[in-house]
């Protein structure tokens, strides 16, 4: 293998995605992640350090973002990183690293969002098509020979 570009983030949204169109009407989510790392300190105090780390996500996937995600809301990237280069206002190279989301997976509980279940006993409550699949099983024989 030659080289490989590769980033995979857990983390948390520190605001709602910001999407844009492109003039060719291609929507494009800004979205910022924090991750956090907590280790205890030579002290024995627990410290906490947060990234905060730049995603792009463009076409559907944008519209899956701003759609689905909020302010809070525990999420998995992967994609490739990228530097762009610009010129701002002032005539000035200005430029920025970010992650261009090729995939995204949404970690919260459904219908949540910073990790509170607006609905805590969802959790022990089977929905109907696991229930379907679980009773499939029931009658199965014991005497499997693995």
């Amino acid at each position: 293998m030659s080289s490989l570009n590769k980033a995979m983030i857990i983390g948390r949204l520190g605001q709602d995605p910001e999407v844009r169109y492109t003039q060719s009407n291609t929507a494009v989510a800004t979205i910022s992640v924090a991750t956090t790392e907590k280790y205890k300190d030579r002290n024995g105090e627990l410290q906490e350090n947060t990234e905060w780390h730049r995603v792009v996500a463009w076409g559907r996937l944008a519209e899956i973002c701003q759609e689905y995600l909020k302010k809070g809301s525990l999420v998995y990237f992967e994609g490739p990183i990228q530097t762009r280069e610009w010129e701002d206002k002032d005539g000035q190279k200005r430029y920025t690293t970010e992650i261009k989301a090729l995939s995204m997976q949404m970690l919260d509980s459904r219908g949540s969002s910073g990790g509170s279940n607006p609905n805590p006993q969802a959790k022990n409550n089977k929905s109907a098509a696991a229930v379907e699949i679980d009773d499939q099983f029931d009658d199965m024989d014991d005497d499997l020979p693995f």
